[in-house]
């Protein structure tokens, strides 16, 4: 009975398995489908040549250019903003909160992992009005209250990512700095962070996806339709999210829709492109961590 049982799990999880690689599969071919044929110089820099939208040296407003920008922009500083904060409260719950206290954390950063992105929307939105009022008048929804807001946004998965990691880690490995007379911050610094690099950087991918494809927050605190490549921090900007909702809802012809089919193409790639840089990144952090220190 418990062989049948296992074989029957064994070719359960195969099927579920392949449904779940059928299910992306068809996602990503009728978006190759549909938009493949749009990708080209003129849906990202329009009327312009590439070389004059790259120098900046003329605005491009019939291109994906200023939004494929603001989309590394926005995602760049929110990831940021977060890893220092989420890497230090990671590290916190895992190896200095106790009891009552490291529940109620936990508790707090799970409740903050299912609050709708609308509401932290909502907040970036009031936190620019707040701005605005009580401390300059030239606040208002902007790249940084965007960042800022995707920052809370994506801060659970990266505290509970590190903190999960540090929590996995052999006892063995955590006793070894000690034995040898290293402080516990030694410890932690020189031993524990390096040894759990490959669980943090999960988090920190997590946070980048959850940035590159969020619209809602975006929304409120400061994406427009044409703004063109932000010139500083505290100005509104284009966005990849923002530009496949609006052109998704308001599209005028065949020809519009299909342009959002290949910007969400473009959006993957530079999601892609993220992933990749977060994941060379992670192997230099730990060879020079571990082994050149």
């Amino acid at each position: 009975m418990s062989r049948w049982m296992e074989r029957t799990m064994i070719v359960f999880c195969w099927i579920c398995g392949l449904v779940l690689l059928a299910a992306i599969a068809t996602i990503f071919g009728y978006l190759l489908y549909q938009g493949l044929g749009t990708v080209n110089l003129r849906l990202i820099f329009g009327n312009i040549s590439a070389v004059d939208a790259l120098l900046l040296r003329k605005h491009v407003f019939a291109g994906l250019f200023p939004a494929m920008v603001g989309t590394l922009a926005v995602v760049t500083l929110s990831v940021g903003f977060a890893i220092p904060v989420g890497i230090a409260s990671g590290v916190y719950m895992a190896e200095y909160a106790r009891g009552g206290v490291k529940w109620v954390l936990g508790f707090c950063f799970d409740i903050l992992a299912g609050v709708p992105s609308i509401v932290i929307g909502l907040f970036g939105f009031a936190l620019a009005i707040f701005l605005h009022r009580h401390f300059s008048a030239g606040i208002y929804p902007s790249l940084f209250i965007s960042s800022l807001s995707l920052a809370v946004l994506v801060l659970p998965y990266i505290i509970r990512s590190t903190q999960f990691a540090l929590e996995n880690l052999p006892a063995e490995t955590r006793l070894i700095a000690v034995a040898l007379g290293a402080t516990k911050l030694q410890n932690i610094v020189y031993v524990l962070i390096p040894k759990s690099l490959s669980g943090i950087f999960s988090g920190v991918i997590l946070a980048i996806g959850r940035c590159a494809e969020d619209t809602a927050v975006i929304l409120l605190t400061g994406a427009v339709a044409f703004a063109g490549v932000p010139k500083s921090l505290f100005v509104q900007y284009e966005a990849l999210p923002f530009y496949i909702y609006y052109i998704s809802s308001q599209y005028a012809n065949q020809q519009e829709l299909s342009s959002g089919y290949g910007a969400s193409i473009i959006l993957l790639l530079i999601c892609a492109l993220l992933f990749f840089v977060a994941s060379m990144t992670q192997k230099g952090v730990t060879y020079q961590a571990l082994y050149r220190a």
